[in-house]
């Protein structure tokens, strides 16, 4: 099996940990991130070692996935251009802002053949665990 090439979209609190954790991963390639902060995409890169894309554009030329972790206004633009990239997508919760655009990512990702998965990461957080 070859690596998966997977690139991070947004590296504020949360998007620092998934890109912390895809290194961990076997099998995986994590090609770099992008971030619209300048000087956080800088300090991440600096911190991680990973590259940081000046684009999304060009984060999604070098990956075969994305993993969306941008602000939830931003999830149907960034995880869209991504589809139409062909590329497969994982993407934090909520979906999208609305049901429109949810239901508009849902037929893009049928028109480009892409997988979607929703991270729901939270129902393994040890606090949560433990109240149920």
């Amino acid at each position: 099996m070859s690596e998966l090439r997977i690139g991070v979209a947004g590296a504020g609190h949360l998007g620092n940990i998934h890109l912390k954790q895809l290194k961990e991963i076997a099998d995986v390639s994590l090609v770099g991130f992008f971030d619209e902060d300048p000087s956080r995409a800088l300090k991440i890169q600096n911190e991680t070692g990973l590259q940081a894309f000046e684009s999304l554009e060009k984060l999604l030329d070098a990956c075969d996935c994305l993993d969306v972790v941008v602000p939830t206004i931003f999830h149907y633009e960034v995880a869209s251009k991504a589809m139409k990239a062909g590329k497969h997508i994982f993407i934090e919760k909520p979906l999208t802002a609305n049901v429109e655009e949810a239901k508009s990512l849902m037929q893009l990702a049928k028109e480009a053949n892409v997988k979607v998965q929703v991270g729901h990461v939270e129902r393994y957080n040890p606090a949560f665990v433990s109240a149920m």
